[in-house]
């Protein structure tokens, strides 16, 4: 096996605990089960929230998923003026046999924008 980073993030609707919560499980277990992935799998994943958003931590709602054995860490997002508001991001940390051009990155909403170079592969296949 081979340690593979897995990208998401997704364009919150507003800065709400349960809202947050939702969406970052929604979009974890979409980057899971786009890469066969599966809880023993992942080695560490890493959360960064944009400065608009304080109603929680993004590593609190993967905790919520089962994972309290893998490492979490949340960070702030670089505050670029211009930038995406309201947006999470997820960098996971996995062991896989998928080659590095068939690991599928997730981004939902709005953060499509973020990667629209990516958001073009995944969609053509």
């Amino acid at each position: 096996m081979t340690m593979r980073a897995v990208r998401g993030a997704v364009q919150l609707e507003r800065d709400d605990r349960l809202h947050l919560r939702d969406s970052v499980k929604d979009l974890f277990q979409q980057m899971l089960d786009a890469n066969g992935l599966v809880h023993d799998d992942l080695i560490s994943v890493i959360f960064t929230a944009t400065s608009d958003l304080h109603s929680d931590f993004p590593a609190v709602a993967v905790r919520e998923l089962g994972l309290a054995d893998v490492p979490l860490m949340c960070a702030q997002e670089l505050d670029i003026e211009g930038a995406l508001p309201r947006v999470v991001r997820i960098l996971a940390h996995a062991d896989t046999d998928r080659p590095k051009p068939a690991i599928q990155h997730v981004y939902l909403g709005g953060a499509a924008a973020l990667r629209r170079d990516l958001a073009a592969r995944e969609a053509g296949g």
